[in-house]
């Protein structure tokens, strides 16, 4: 049975929101009518780093980093080409690359496991009821990821969160990665709200700073505690979760 907003809020673990600016503290309610999600605040990866160490025993976290770097360089590389290439297509070449660099022989089957690991994701424990939460507050809810469609609506079959988001969007409709504008464009087209009216919530602090420059109102749902990235902008809020989600939008909802 679902739990209510105010249950959830009250048996919420205490890990605290970090306000990123004394400004939010003393600012009037937001009147924050959606949140916009990439898709990792949702998505856990970490099935995805254990296989790579499962099939690549004592390399395996080598591996998952240089495949996640690559994966994001080839992104904004394509972007600012104007080379593009669909996010499934980056994540193979980015995997193939990497291997070659460690290197490590990466056999057809190997990779094929990889990749289809990204089609089994499933939800991190706090996410479907902060999502609840949410939506019983009111909150119109959307993916905004440089995930294919394919790849976030496996997400969504495998968490079984069908109905859950309203919209979900795709970079691959515009044919470009974020932090370019018109991929966090497209929230505002979606929901036809004003951007202050629409929260993004982040994965990577390149990704918040990339929303707020935009113009939307960021959470940073910061779940590998890492230090904010160097570019003389801050997030709104930074939280280890979506159980700070929920309170950071509690106190900032209309």
């Amino acid at each position: 049975m679902p739990i209510s907003r105010s249950e959830f809020l009250a048996g919420s673990v205490a890990t605290g929101v970090l306000m990123s600016s004394p400004s939010v503290l003393a600012a009037p309610k937001s009147k924050i009518k959606a949140i916009a999600f990439d898709a990792f605040p949702i998505f856990d990866p970490r099935p995805i780093f254990a296989l790579a160490e499962e099939l690549f025993p004592g390399k395996g976290g080598d591996l998952s980093s240089a495949w996640r770097t690559r994966q994001f360089e080839y992104t904004w590389l394509r972007s600012m080409s104007h080379h593009y290439a669909d996010f499934w297509k980056v994540t193979e070449d980015a995997l193939v690359f990497a291997a070659k660099t460690l290197p490590i022989e990466l056999t057809p089957e190997k990779r094929a496991r990889l990749m289809q690991a990204y089609l089994e994701l499933k939800t991190w424990p706090d996410v479907v009821p902060a999502l609840t939460s949410l939506r019983e507050a009111g909150i119109r809810l959307a993916f905004l990821s440089k995930f294919t469609p394919t790849m976030l609506n496996a997400g969504i079959k495998n968490s079984h969160l069908h109905g859950m988001f309203e919209h979900i969007l795709s970079t691959d409709r515009v044919k470009t990665y974020k932090p370019a504008p018109r991929a966090y464009q497209m929230g505002m087209d979606a929901f036809r709200l004003k951007r202050e009216e629409i929260l993004f919530v982040a994965y990577a602090g390149w990704d918040a700073a990339g929303a707020k420059w935009f113009g939307y109102p960021t959470f940073w749902a910061n779940r590998a505690h890492l230090p904010a990235e160097q570019l003389d902008i801050a997030p709104d809020a930074i939280g280890a979760n979506l159980t700070d989600l929920v309170k950071f939008v509690d106190s900032h909802h209309g």
